[in-house]
């Protein structure tokens, strides 16, 4: 009797060690995240790291449609993060997310915006029809959120059929946002958050109505490498400093 337990306590010691080690050891967390949350996730990245020096944080930002077809075809990536709830939901679908670790954790909004010189007379979303406006940016609706925000708004108020010869695709938001800080349209939609990024090259117009709220949901890949580093990264987003960083670039309360 005596040499069994010895030898559990043997064994849980070993054991012990062993988690110990491991969890010593250099590890890479892989996170694949709407690109509105570019800027924000890679300073709390860094905060993460600095409480987990054994991690490293590896961030692949696109649009949350893009993000979803590399997981479709078997992207190595520990935790999706998107821009809507809907995208998301065809990840759980795909049972390539795990239900049970999925959380809301910021909001934004949608706004239209223009060149900081412009000079065009758009203040509502009815302006855009003005003969001068010729050139308006969004994301694809395909895969891009954003863009599926904007023409909610755009079909609730009656403009998207007559606007759509004037739209000028693009791969995520980053990129609307730039097209029009360099002045190449005259419009834009993005999220509330890009648009403080560039206070001095782009200027805010309006933000957006009459389409779902904009969520961020987070979910553990189902079979990602390192989920209890995600999971780690998860709380570390919902706790208060990743709550105070995320408030600090614009993003709202989920």
């Amino acid at each position: 009797m005596k040499s069994l337990v010895q030898r559990g306590l043997l064994a849980l010691g070993l054991a012990l060690c062993a988690a110990g080690v491991l969890a010593q050891a250099p590890t890479t967390l892989t996170v694949a995240a709407a690109a509105s949350l570019t800027d924000a996730l890679r300073d709390l990245g860094k905060q993460f790291a600095a409480h987990h020096p054994q991690a490293t944080l590896r961030f692949n930002f696109a649009a949350s449609g893009v993000l979803l077809r590399q997981l479709e075809q078997g992207a190595p990536v520990d935790l999706f993060i998107s821009a809507d709830p809907d995208t998301m939901d065809s990840g759980m679908a795909q049972h390539l997310l795990d239900p049970a670790t999925r959380q809301d954790f910021a909001s934004n909004s949608v706004v239209l915006v223009v060149p900081s010189g412009s000079r065009l007379p758009i203040q509502a979303l009815a302006d855009l029809a003005r003969p001068e406006v010729q050139r308006i940016a969004l994301g694809k609706v395909a895969t891009v959120p954003a863009g599926r925000y904007a023409r909610q708004s755009l079909e609730q108020a009656g403009l998207w059929a007559a606007l759509e010869p004037r739209f000028i695709p693009a791969l995520n938001v980053r990129q609307v946002l730039d097209y029009v800080a360099r002045g190449e349209v005259d419009a834009g939609f993005v999220y509330r958050t890009d648009a403080l990024l560039m206070p001095d090259q782009v200027r805010v117009v309006l933000t957006l109505s009459g389409h779902t709220p904009v969520r961020y949901p987070m979910a553990r890949v189902s079979n990602g490498p390192q989920p209890a580093l995600a999971q780690a990264f998860m709380a570390f987003l919902l706790g208060p400093v990743g709550q105070g960083t995320l408030a600090r670039y614009g993003f709202g309360r989920p």
